[in-house]
Formats: structure tokens, C-alpha cells, sequence
């Protein structure tokens, strides 16, 4: 999927949602920026701030409208916390573990790294970003990946990296095991959306 440019959409919708803005060089430029504007912060509507949320979901994930709606009607459908269940659904695509796993620095980079085949689920070879990774799957970088440039330093990069609960990462062996679900609850400290104003946006 093509994003477009990230600093200027980082900048639309008035978070750094993008692992490349986010750093001190940014926040400094965005600082600058607001003392040499000389229009204040408009009043949103409802529905404009429910827009913004679901803009900064969808482009934290790298997901067009389409992939991203069905997620949302998906957990709407589904009986339970829906907030709750669109962020597992968001959470446990294959690329976005591969993010969180530290293989790759960016969303970006794990979604190619898993499209050029260089990661495994439960010892089989996958080239799909969007799979939904479960309790007790093995993701792991394949064997005939390990040598190449790509993760020759793999294992002093992730040693100290410290990943979310649901996820026990073995950094010898290059993989991790699924241990569990992602809670909205602990993590959404770390979120920069409000997946309520993106269920209430579609709920509309």
C-alpha cells in the first residue's frame, strides 16, 4: 500500500505516527512551527475528531480505507469488548508482531520482510503480512534468511529491546512465541488514536 508522504500526513493529522516521525529532530520542527503560526487550533466536530482517530489508526498499521473498515465492521460483528477485539485484530497481523518483535525498525520494513519471504509461522514459510498470529504460534526468521545482511546484527539490536507482554521473544533463536492476547487496557497508554471515536466513527 502507498502511504504518501509521512512527515505532511504526520502533520494532517497532528500526531507522529510514523517511526520515522518520531524523534527529537520532528518535535523540534513541530514546536517551530506552531509559535510561528498565527491561526489557532480550530474547533472540531464530533464526527471531524472521529475522522482524525480513525486516520491515525489506519495509517499507524499502513492499512487502506478498505482493509481497515473490514476490521472494523469484523470486530463490530463480533460479540464481545468491540474496542477490545479491533485492536487484537490490529495488533496480531503477522507484520505488526514482526514490529513489535524488533526484526524490523519500522511497520514498513516487517511487512516486506515477511512479503519477501524471509519469516516463518509454526515452521512453514509465509508471505502474507495480514495473517492473524494466535496463542502459541512460533514466528521466527527462516533458516535460509538467518545469514543474510538483513539480520546479521539481528540479535544484538532486539537482546535489550523489551516487547509487549503477549509476546516471549528468544533472541538466540531469532523467533518468538505468541503467549497470549494484546490487552487495550495496559497498552493504550502507548497509543496515539482512540479506537472508541473510530468504532463510534463507523458506528455513525
Amino acid at each position: 500500500m502507498i502511504i504518501g508522504p509521512r512527515y505532511k500526513i504526520a502533520r494532517r493529522v497532528g500526531a507522529p505516527i510514523f517511526e520515522k516521525t518520531q524523534t527529537q529532530k520532528y518535535a523540534l520542527s513541530q514546536a517551530r512551527r506552531g509559535k510561528t503560526s498565527s491561526r489557532g487550533p480550530r474547533q472540531k466536530s464530533d464526527y471531524g475528531v472521529q475522522m482524525l482517530e480513525k486516520q491515525k489508526a489506519r495509517f499507524t498499521y499502513l492499512l487502506s480505507e478498505k482493509q481497515f473498515s473490514n476490521y472494523v465492521k469484523k470486530a463490530i460483528g463480533t460479540k464481545g469488548n468491540t474496542v477490545s477485539i479491533l485492536f487484537n485484530f490490529l495488533e496480531q497481523r503477522l507484520d505488526n508482531v514482526i514490529y513489535r518483535m524488533g526484526f524490523a525498525p519500522t511497520r514498513a520494513g516487517s511487512r516486506q520482510m515477511v512479503s519477501h519471504g524471509h519469516i516463518t509461522l509454526n515452521g512453514k514459510r509465509v508471505t502474507i503480512p495480514s495473517i492473524q498470529v494466535r496463542e502459541g504460534d512460533i514466528v521466527a526468521v527462516r533458516a535460509g534468511s538467518a545469514k543474510k545482511p538483513l539480520f546479521e546484527t539481528l540479535s544484538e539490536k532486539i537482546k535489550d529491546l523489551t516487547t509487549p507482554s503477549w509476546i516471549k521473544t528468544d533472541t538466540e533463536k531469532r523467533q518468538a512465541t505468541i503467549t497470549g492476547k494484546p490487552n487495550v487496557e495496559t497498552e493504550k497508554a502507548g497509543l496515539m488514536f482512540d479506537l472508541n471515536a473510530v468504532i463510534e466513527f463507523y458506528s455513525r
